[in-house]
């Protein structure tokens, strides 16, 4: 079988040689003496993502004004609340990826005064299911892929974040969304442990008792939205340039 993920390889490759390893997170750098990475070259910064997130948010002037048509039609409505939806992984395609769009389908049903906004992936293993079994209903909006300034403004209006993004995983908590994890696992623990993500897997079932959980319960909800940001303080890139 074809390795799907051969970038891990030229990662492993630069962190053997490089002069500085700039971990995200302290089990990232963990993982990184495990490695045999000298904890000399091994530092805590962040991840520069972050940075790009909190700036992009930063330029955001209006949150609920939008450039983007469908996205200010769906802001114009405040009274209801937005669950944003991302969901692509290739391990997903197939049974896995229509249990979550059947969730979504079953969840819409129930919570008709939510908005399940999903930007659809181009790919025709997610594509054609997504539009097949949501296509159609009222809340339910299906939209092309966002830039990602629309995308920072959509979550900045979310009230929870359904995904099976790594890099949502990230970003979400760090504008303190709570984000459930549409995966059997995740390479990104540190969410789980700090309390702000939850691993609900991908049956309909499980995805469905994890929103209405935190629908519910406005207790955890915050909790989870208040936990400790495990990802970096928007401050990684000055602290990669001090050290360079």
């Amino acid at each position: 079988m074809t390795n799907p993920f051969p970038e891990e390889a030229n990662r492993s490759l630069i962190d053997s040689i490089a002069t500085v390893c700039a971990a995200p997170t302290v089990k990232a750098a963990d993982n990184l003496k495990k490695a045999g990475v000298g904890d000399s070259r091994i530092h805590v910064t962040g991840n520069t993502a972050i940075d790009a997130l909190l700036f992009t948010k930063s330029l955001i002037s209006d949150s609920s004004d939008s450039s983007n048509p469908e996205l200010r039609k769906i802001f114009s409505n405040p009274d209801a609340p937005i669950v944003t939806i991302t969901g692509h992984r290739r391990e997903s395609f197939g049974e896995d990826f229509e249990n979550i769009c059947f969730a979504i389908q079953k969840l819409a049903s129930e919570h008709r005064s939510y908005q399940f906004v999903y930007p659809v992936h181009l790919n025709p293993n997610v594509r054609e299911p997504a539009h097949q079994i949501l296509g159609g209903i009222e809340n339910v909006h299906l939209l092309p892929p966002l830039n990602y300034t629309d995308f920072v403004q959509l979550l900045s209006n979310s009230y929870l974040v359904l995904t099976d993004s790594g890099g949502i995983q990230e970003e979400a908590p760090s504008l303190d969304l709570p984000v459930l994890v549409m995966r059997k696992n995740t390479e990104r623990p540190e969410g789980i442990d700090a309390g702000c993500a939850m691993l609900v897997g991908v049956s309909e079932s499980s995805i469905v008792d994890g929103v209405e959980e935190l629908i519910s319960d406005q207790g955890l909800n915050a909790r989870m939205a208040s936990a400790k940001k495990p990802y970096g303080d928007g401050h990684a890139a000055e602290k990669i340039l001090r050290l360079l």
